[in-house]
């Protein structure tokens, strides 16, 4: 869980440091926005490429690598000189998130008794949320306080307890089942995939086409100063971790309903925001709109992805990774391409149109919550 929490916390990190880090460097902030999608595309290459290279390795001495990788990465961002070696460093976390997260994501069960291997699950997918959501708010007060390196040589220090931490209580994990190139073309013919990577592309496109731009929009729409984004962002980040439990809930029983709801939710949050976000009080309502909606988003995802393959849940966490961080780093490049073009305003309405023409394609496809699984879905 730790481990999940420090990778999703520094893929996320430049999200609420893209205007500090763009006038270090003098970049601008479409430049910058390539620091969440280099590591994005880089996991989803990474993601099968690793699993099927390190399938026959213990996957303790796996983990323990990549999470060595993650702390270097922040390391190197934190001295890095120049923008471009920036990047280096995000390229670092683009193979530590495939690699990590497509090994990681499947192996709770192991680590406790059969009548835990559910709850152990839920544990370690808890630090989705809490990444999520907090790793912008957090980042960015540390950022305030002492610089947006100091922020990432914070979050190399707790990689490397957590690396630590790994090491001692982690047993051996020799492979079993491993996950062949075969195994994951045969899930791509499955139609339930399909959809499921239809819907993802969908949702995830809009969320980080928008999101990763909304620092340069509370700043120069909403106009509020670097003290007030952060706490925007921690409102937006509360108002995720909620969204991530009812999503959870609601997606057991009503997964069609669930998943396009989240969509709809955040197709009017980002289309409103620049009719309603000039004012702070109709900011930080969208902003909560947005953060409960997109809180469901991974869960809803996650169980579409397993529900078309049941019984190979390794592979299905191979392709929610491959296919989630491409998507997010698309978004990223695509709003970076606008705001650069046009305004933050603009990114938020494009958004919200992507977001929209995913409703009606959840609605072609009804999910079944799959045999096996809890009740958010997760194997």
């Amino acid at each position: 869980m730790l481990g999940i929490f420090s990778i999703v916390t520094t893929e996320i990190l430049p999200i609420g440091l893209l205007t500090s880090i763009g006038s270090s460097f003098t970049v601008s902030d479409g430049v910058a926005g390539l620091m969440m999608t280099m590591p994005g595309f880089l996991a989803a290459v990474a993601a099968p490429l690793v699993t099927v290279a390190t399938r026959r390795l213990d996957r303790r001495l796996v983990l323990a690598a990549f999470v060595l990788l993650l702390a270097l990465a922040n390391f190197l961002a934190a001295f890095a000189p120049n923008y471009w070696l920036l990047l280096v460093s995000r390229v670092m976390v683009g193979v530590t998130i495939g690699g990590f997260w497509s090994v990681g994501a499947g192996i709770a069960g192991r680590l406790v008794p059969e009548r835990s291997a559910r709850r152990a699950t839920a544990v370690v997918f808890s630090a989705v949320p809490l990444g999520s959501v907090l790793g912008v708010p957090l980042g960015t007060f540390v950022a305030d306080a002492a610089g947006w390196r100091t922020a990432f040589l914070s979050m190399g220090v707790l990689t490397l307890a957590v690396l630590v931490l790994l090491v001692l209580a982690v047993p051996p994990l020799p492979a079993v089942d491993p996950v062949g190139l075969r195994m994951l073309a045969g899930m791509l013919r499955a139609s339930g995939t399909r959809f499921a990577l239809a819907a993802t592309f969908l949702v995830v496109l809009a969320h980080f086409g928008a999101y990763t731009y909304v620092t340069p929009f509370l700043e120069q729409v909403t106009r509020v100063g670097s003290g007030a984004v952060t706490l925007f962002l921690l409102v937006y980040g509360a108002a995720g971790i909620a969204g991530n439990f009812l999503g959870g809930a609601a997606v057991a029983r009503h997964p069609r309903a669930a998943f396009a709801a989240a969509a709809a939710t955040i197709a009017g949050a980002t289309l409103l925001l620049p009719v309603l976000g000039g004012s702070e009080a109709g900011a930080v309502a969208l902003l909560v709109l947005w953060g409960v909606a997109y809180g469901a988003v991974p869960v809803c995802s996650q169980t579409w992805f397993a529900t078309a393959r049941p019984d190979a849940p390794e592979a299905s966490s191979v392709l929610f990774t491959a296919s989630f961080q491409a998507t997010l780093s698309t978004g990223a490049l695509a709003g970076g391409v606008v705001v650069d073009r046009s305004s933050p305003s603009a990114v938020m309405a494009l958004a919200g149109a992507v977001a929209v023409l995913a409703v009606p394609a959840i609605g072609l496809r009804p999910a079944r919550r799959p045999a096996g699984t809890d009740r958010a879905g997760r194997p």
